[in-house]
């Protein structure tokens, strides 16, 4: 699976050889299986704004910035164009809602797979199309370990965030100027599978929520896999079929 993934990832980008060394990831559903948070925040939050979201709604705007769903919703459904501000407020009752839930645990496998990642001596950062404060801290906390928070690219860093490039090739740049055939994304959404496969990263789908593996597939993905936990189980073998 890995070897055909690779070999098609080189042919399309015209590469003679394929040695990454640094990972992006994804917050929501790939650090945090907060996934179940944050369809709930959104489909009460959307409802105070006679807005109709569904769960599956949520999981598939995911990595988007928060005002460009509500903006395209709103538009949508209500036929109307809202400024960035009004966006921001609606997204503000999403926050609050949010803030009230259980607090979501660390994905299992992350840990390990960051570590082996470490120790292969290459690059972590992160790519989030987040803009809650307490959740991005949050990650100083639980892998500050392995990634310095000058290497985390949030909505405050981008004008343009997932499906565009932008957030992921922000993340190249700060980890090191990397270019985009040195890097991993690793990602559980399709807008976000989107955005690594336009940066031109070897892009791996996860598939840690509601949305079928072939959501992910669909959306560009050169290899998706159904948990964090079986990428950390794999990444040693993956190391061993890279270009030395």
């Amino acid at each position: 699976m890995y070897l055909q993934a690779i070999k098609q990832y080189k042919e399309k980008n015209g590469l003679g050889t394929f040695r990454p060394k640094t990972v992006l990831f994804d917050m929501d559903g790939v650090l945090y299986d907060s996934m179940p948070n944050h369809a709930t925040a959104w489909v009460q939050a959307m409802r105070d704004f006679q807005i109709e979201m569904t769960e599956e709604d949520a999981y598939l705007t995911e990595g988007q910035k928060g005002s460009d769903t509500i903006m395209q919703m709103v538009l949508a459904q209500q036929h109307r164009a809202i400024s960035q501000e009004e966006a921001a407020r609606m997204y503000d009752r999403k926050a609050e809602i949010f803030a009230t839930l259980p607090t979501a645990p660390v994905m299992p496998g992350i840990l390990t797979l960051m570590r082996e990642i470490q120790q292969a001596g290459w690059t972590i950062g992160i790519v989030t199309g987040s803009a809650q404060r307490p959740l991005i801290q949050r990650l100083a906390d639980d892998f500050g370990e392995f990634v310095s928070s000058d290497r985390i690219v949030t909505a405050y860093d981008v004008a343009r965030g997932k499906p565009q490039p932008d957030p992921y090739l922000m993340g190249m740049k700060k980890c090191g100027d990397v270019q985009p055939w040195e890097t991993i994304v690793v990602e559980n959404a399709p807008l976000g599978v989107q955005a690594g496969v336009a940066a031109g990263a070897f892009t791996i789908g996860v598939s840690t929520g509601i949305l079928p593996k072939q959501t992910l597939a669909a959306a560009g993905a050169q290899v998706v896999l159904d948990s964090m936990t079986r990428l950390a189980g794999d990444f040693p073998a993956f190391l061993e079929l890279l270009d030395k």
